[in-house]
């Protein structure tokens, strides 16, 4: 395959811009999915991708165009996902960004272009959803500009639903994208850009070839694992897997390895032929985790399973980390960090389906650095490591820096809503001729405190957020504190969380009334109860299932009715000893307290 004739792009949008219903123009009309094949999401392949109507992860497909072949990988549009986009972009040279001409640009628009921009490459900007009557073109249309410093000829005009402009897209990728550049080495090399794995077939290498030609049957190499292996089949996406002989400079594709070991699996390692001596590409940044959760399996015995499972996934999601641990009442499991929330339930939603898990997850938590009394400092990843108030001297807590995109009029409810969340608001830029760009600093704990969800219901919809770490910064003194549950008088690990001092009784009357509706009753009572600063501050009981014991008495002394009913009473006071500590906690409940 000549190089000159290829050409690599991604699709950069704001969630909900309409990009896979671009994607699917497009597959349509270079006719790579036939007409009778055709459905919505094509390239979101995973189930959950299709239920939720988002992109998760990003789908690579070769498509052929007049003369030449389009690699396309579509990318994740939600914030917890930038990962899976900043290495699309470095698999490519060009990036369609796509705007909802009904909407603008927003917040996330911004953090992508800035990905694309810092690794060189050529942006085509496309107004989408140009067919709906409440786009703003020419309003929007001057926003890009003045944001991208281009001219009106370079943005066209595209809609995803009906196809309109979608083949002038594709004739102007052809001309505004670079064909891909042959790195200079004496062999092979490819950058691996992710990974999936097959129970048959091992683990399979998707890679971007920057030199040279590799071929079924080559011995090739893993660099940084150290892997050799034989590559048993080679080809493209299709978008299904399509085989074929060879994989030359610039195309992407796959390589099966038929390597079982599912653990050395690293995104940004180099395939290199074996036989040359050659060195790695540069590779990827490895992301700090945001969000912290400690996993459990329902059983013990199925602890090997979900290490295999969590080894498995990481392999197609990259961004997942994990290290085992111990608890006490819990027993063994996995500390694991992830991107956001949305992140963690979309983890722990595919263990469950992929993998037939059974787990409990705990109470989520971001990092925290702690200087106790003795001037020892001490990361904490998890609410059961942070000590007790007399032994603290000082609290430092992750700080971000975030930008929220917004019309005039709907500052009035952002405002307090900034104030709540113990935002610090600075400046405040006109954007376009309706929106205002926010610029602020909030404490992580409270950007994950639902403040997206919020945000979208105080602004009716019309506010976007981009932010990242800014770094540490210490906490008023006493300001942060440990919130424990107890569910009959035993303290529940999973459910303890560190909160702000100023909301822990709010928080604490918050879980004990979801834990009251959520935990089924038993033959006796539960006691729930929500403790910090040394005493109780919430306290709840869900009433025992009641039992008719004297049904079957008809008429007759009410003496023998009282027997039964003071037996019945001793019974109940023996089941709550016995029971105190042994309630059994479904598991869809550590779930829904995970949720918030």
């Amino acid at each position: 395959m000549n190089s000159s004739n290829i050409r690599n792009f991604s699709i950069i949008a704001h969630i909900d811009h309409g990009k896979s219903t671009l994607a699917d123009r497009i597959l349509e009309i270079t006719g790579a999915v036939e007409k009778r094949k055709m459905k919505e999401q094509v390239l979101d392949s995973m189930e959950l991708e299709r239920e939720r109507g988002i992109t998760i992860k990003m789908q690579p497909v070769r498509m052929k165009f007049k003369d030449y072949i389009l690699n396309l990988i579509d990318t994740p549009g939600h914030i917890d996902f930038n990962y899976e986009v900043s290495r699309a972009l470095k698999a490519v040279e060009g990036a369609v960004l796509l705007v909802d001409a009904t909407q603008g640009v927003q917040a996330q628009t911004i953090t992508n272009v800035e990905m694309a921009k810092s690794l060189g490459l050529v942006i085509i900007p496309v107004l989408n959803k140009i067919d709906l009557p409440t786009a703003r073109i020419d309003e929007v249309k001057k926003e890009v500009m003045e944001f991208l410093e281009c001219g009106e000829e370079e943005i066209l005009q595209a809609s995803g639903k009906t196809g309109a402009g979608v083949e002038e897209l594709l004739s102007e990728i052809i001309k505004r994208v670079p064909p891909p550049k042959e790195e200079i080495a004496n062999g092979a090399r490819a950058l691996v850009f992710d990974f999936e794995y097959s129970l048959h077939q091992g683990i399979i290498v998707y890679v971007r070839v920057t030199d040279g030609e590799i071929k079924k049957g080559d011995q090739l190499k893993l660099y940084q694992a150290g892997e050799i292996f034989s590559a048993s089949e080679i080809g493209v996406f299709s978008p299904e897997k399509e085989p074929v002989e060879s994989l030359s400079a610039g195309e992407i594709g796959y390589i099966v390895t038929a390597v079982k070991k599912a653990s050395i699996g690293t995104v940004g390692d180099t395939v290199v032929s074996v036989k040359e001596s050659l060195s790695p590409l540069g590779g990827y940044m490895q992301p700090r985790p945001v969000v912290w959760a400690s996993i459990y399996p329902e059983s013990q015995e199925d602890l090997t399973e979900f290490r295999r499972s969590l080894e498995r996934l990481k392999l197609s999601d990259s961004s997942l980390s994990f290290e085992e641990e111990q608890s006490g009442s819990m027993g063994r499991g996995f500390r694991c960090g992830f991107l956001g929330m949305l992140h963690l339930e979309i983890v722990i939603e595919r263990l469950k389906r992929e993998f037939n898990l059974n787990l409990v997850v705990a109470t989520p938590t971001i990092t925290y650095k702690v200087l106790l009394m003795d001037d020892k400092e001490v990361e904490i990843y998890s609410p059961n490591l942070f000590p007790e108030e007399n032994l603290i001297k000082k609290v430092f807590e992750q700080w971000v820096d975030m930008q929220i995109i917004i019309p005039p009029d709907r500052l009035g409810g952002l405002m307090p809503l900034l104030y709540e969340h113990e935002a610090e608001v600075g400046e405040m830029e006109q954007f376009g001729k309706s929106r205002n760009i926010i610029n602020a600093k909030m404490p992580l704990r409270e950007l994950m405190r639902n403040f997206f969800d919020e945000l979208k219901s105080v602004t009716s919809g019309y506010g976007s957020l981009s932010y990242k770490i800014s770094g540490m910064r210490e906490a008023p003194s006493g300001s942060i504190v440990k919130l424990d549950i107890y569910v009959a008088e035993e303290i529940i690990p999973a459910f303890s969380k560190i909160v702000s001092k100023a909301r822990v009784e709010k928080d604490a009357e918050v879980a004990v009334d979801k834990l009251k509706d959520l935990i089924p009753r038993a033959l006796f009572a539960i006691k729930i109860q929500a403790k910090a600063l040394g005493r109780i501050l919430a306290s709840r009981s869900i009433t025992p299932l009641k039992k008719d014991v004297t049904g079957y008495l008809y008429g007759g002394d009410i003496t023998r009715k009282k027997k039964l009913w003071e037996k019945q009473k001793r019974g109940k006071e023996k089941l709550k000893k016995l029971g105190k500590g042994n309630v059994n906690i479904p598991q869809d409940v550590f779930v829904k307290m995970m949720q918030g």
